[in-house]
C-alpha cells in the first residue's frame, strides 16, 4: 500500500524558548524568514505525502493561518506586481492540510493517537517539527522507499555523541538487512549513558503501519509520565518487524536556543538575500572575538 498521509505534531508548550512561545506558537519561530513547521511540510511534500495532519494544542491557531490564504494580502501584492512574493504565500496553501487538536499534553504517543481516524487501516509518516533534515533525497522518501522494499515500520536514526544519548530514544541494532537498514532488537526511550545499547538515536521520522494504534490505545506511561511513542513502538516490535534506516544526511535541531541559532545561521549563510552580509559580518565579528 502506498504511503500518502503524515502526522505533524505540534502541541507541545514550547518550554525552552518562553518567554516568547507564551503567545507565539514555537513551530511558527523563523529561520531567516520561514517558519520551522514550513520546512517540514515542504519535506513532506517534496516526498511524494498527499495529505498532512497537524496536531495542535492551545495557542496554535497562527499556524491554522499560516496555512490558509490570506485574499487580502494576496490581493495587495497582485496589485503592486510583487509577484515574486505572491508565489511565495501561495506555496504555504498548495497541499492539504488538516488540524486535530491534542486536548491534554499527554506525550507524543497521545499525540500521535489522535490521528488514528485521519490514518484509518494505512501506512503514515510522523515527522517531529524540532528536526529539519536536509540531503539530496528527502528523509522521509529514504523512508518511503525502504517501506517499498520491506512493506514494515522504519524509523530513522542517527549517530550522536555517546554523551548525548540520554537526550533521545536509541536502538539496539541486530544485524543490517541491506547497508544502512539495521534489525532492531529493542528500543529505548532517553537511557543512562553508561547502559545506552548504541549510539544510533531516533531522529523525528517514523514511517509507522497501523497497527501502532493498538499499542498506543494499551500503553502505559513512560518516561516523563507521558505516553511514550518509543515504547509503543517496542511492543510493536514484538508482534512485527521494526526496522532503522540511518541518516547519513544534514540534521539541524532547532528545539532547543543554540540549535535554533546555529541553523539560522548556517540557514541564513546560504539565503541569497542576506548571505553576503552574513558571511562579511561573522568575518568582522570573529575579528573581536580573538
Amino acid at each position: 500500500m502506498k504511503v500518502r498521509k503524515a502526522v505533524i505534531p505540534a502541541a507541545g508548550l514550547g518550554t525552552r524558548f518562553l518567554p516568547a512561545t507564551k503567545a507565539l506558537a514555537k513551530e511558527m519561530l523563523p529561520i531567516i524568514d520561514k517558519p520551522t513547521i514550513q520546512y517540514i511540510v515542504e519535506e513532506a511534500k517534496k516526498s511524494g505525502i498527499e495529505d498532512i495532519l497537524i496536531v495542535t494544542g492551545k495557542g496554535k491557531r497562527p499556524i491554522e493561518d499560516h496555512f490558509d490564504s490570506v485574499p487580502e494580502l494576496e490581493q495587495n501584492l497582485k496589485e503592486k506586481g510583487k509577484h515574486d512574493l505572491l508565489r511565495l504565500v501561495e506555496q504555504t496553501t498548495d497541499i492539504n492540510i488538516y488540524f486535530i487538536r491534542q486536548s491534554h499534553p499527554r506525550g507524543l504517543g497521545d499525540a500521535i493517537l489522535t490521528a488514528k481516524d485521519f490514518v484509518g487501516n494505512e501506512p503514515f509518516v510522523v515527522m517531529l517539527g524540532d528536526d529539519i533534515m536536509q540531503d539530496k533525497v528527502p528523509l522521509t522518501q529514504q523512508l518511503m522507499e525502504r517501506y517499498d522494499q520491506t512493506h514494515a515500520s522504519t524509523l530513522a536514526v542517527m549517530k550522536v555523541p555517546h554523551e548525548e544519548v540520554n537526550k533521545y530514544g536509541v536502538i539496539d541494532p541486530g544485524a543490517q538487512s541491506q547497508p544502512g537498514l539495521y534489525d532492531v532488537k529493542q528500543f529505548v526511550e532517553k537511557p543512562d549513558i553508561e547502559k545506552a545499547p548504541s549510539d544510533l538515536a531516533i531522529i523525528g521520522r517514523y514511517l509507522l503501519t497501523p497497527e501502532i494504534f493498538d499499542m498506543l490505545e494499551t500503553q502505559k506511561p513512560g518516561a516523563g509520565n507521558e505516553i511514550q511513542l518509543t515504547d509503543a513502538i517496542d511492543r510493536l516490535n514484538q508482534i512485527q518487524r521494526v526496522f532503522a534506516h540511518e541518516f547519513k544526511g544534514d540534521r539541524f535541531d532547532v528545539g532547543y536556543k543554540f540549535g535554533y541559532l546555529k541553523t539560522s545561521i548556517e540557514f541564513g549563510l546560504k539565503h541569497p538575500e542576506v548571505k553576503d552580509d552574513l558571511k562579511a559580518y561573522i568575518k568582522e565579528l570573529g575579528k573581536k572575538l580573538k
